[in-house]
């Protein structure tokens, strides 16, 4: 079944020449490091599983709908290293989410850093994928200004692998709860084809600043284009999932 693409993020202001000339050689290189590799150029192997977002809504509104407003969208989520390194070795951890709403699928990429003043926007090297906090590391524009998102481990939860706190925060402000991340299969399971844009499919309310996304639009489009995908597309929540979970409907493009 053909899912519609990702809602369009609102339209940033025009970035500078200088972002473009940055996105083009980052384009240049990524696609370089796929052909090499015949994957990723980073976080080439991982593991997918079946998830619900659970959104409670901000106590203070920032303007934007996946974060203020009550909600549950069927997820999937993929567990990654970003170089590759063998298990017991620390790496960089990543979390992708991809979600899907009335207004099509959205991801947020976040990766394992601290939670601190300034640690939130350092990459940190971590071994369990459950037992670390993740963070977006660069900020959304918002209507309220610019906000960094976060997952961090909560306790057990019935009928979950491993649960995470959602959190908000501006730059140098303190974290702000909107909701729950809830994952339901096992952590070390297959991989699946999750062709993730965190630029074109920024959730509702939220967008990439202008200057980021002329870095990174080129490189995740260079990427695709080097492994033969011409879309985002990938597995979308409620499609078939490893180990045979299902939820809504999802498109069917391989990775």
């Amino acid at each position: 079944m053909t899912a519609p693409p990702p809602a369009a993020a609102a339209p940033p202001t025009a970035a500078g020449p200088l972002p473009r000339v940055a996105g083009a050689a980052l384009a240049a290189a990524s696609a370089g490091l796929t052909r090499l590799r015949g994957a990723k150029p980073v976080h080439p192997r991982g593991s997918v599983v079946a998830a619900t977002v659970h959104r409670t809504g901000a106590a203070r509104p920032w303007g934007a709908a996946w974060l203020d407003e009550l909600g549950q969208d069927a997820a999937l989520v993929r567990l990654s290293r970003s170089v590759g390194l063998p298990g017991p070795l620390p790496d960089v951890l990543g979390l992708a989410l991809r979600t899907r709403g009335p207004g099509g699928s959205h991801d947020v990429l976040l990766a394992s850093t601290g939670t601190g003043a300034l640690t939130r926007f350092l990459l940190a090297p971590r071994r369990d994928p459950a037992r670390c906090g993740y963070t977006s590391v660069l900020p959304y524009r918002s209507p309220r200004g610019p906000v960094l998102l976060a997952a961090v481990p909560a306790g057990p939860w019935p009928g979950t692998s491993a649960r995470f706190r959602l959190l908000a925060a501006p730059v140098r402000g303190p974290w702000e709860p909107f909701g729950e991340l809830h994952l339901h299969g096992p952590l070390d399971g297959p991989d699946a084809a999750m062709d993730l844009d965190p630029v074109l499919g920024v959730p509702p309310g939220l967008a990439v600043p202008a200057a980021l996304a002329a870095v990174r639009a080129p490189a995740y489009a260079a990427a695709r284009r080097a492994r033969g995908a011409t879309d985002p597309g990938g597995e979308q929540p409620g499609g078939e999932q490893p180990g045979g979970e299902r939820g809504l409907s999802g498109r069917e493009r391989p990775r």
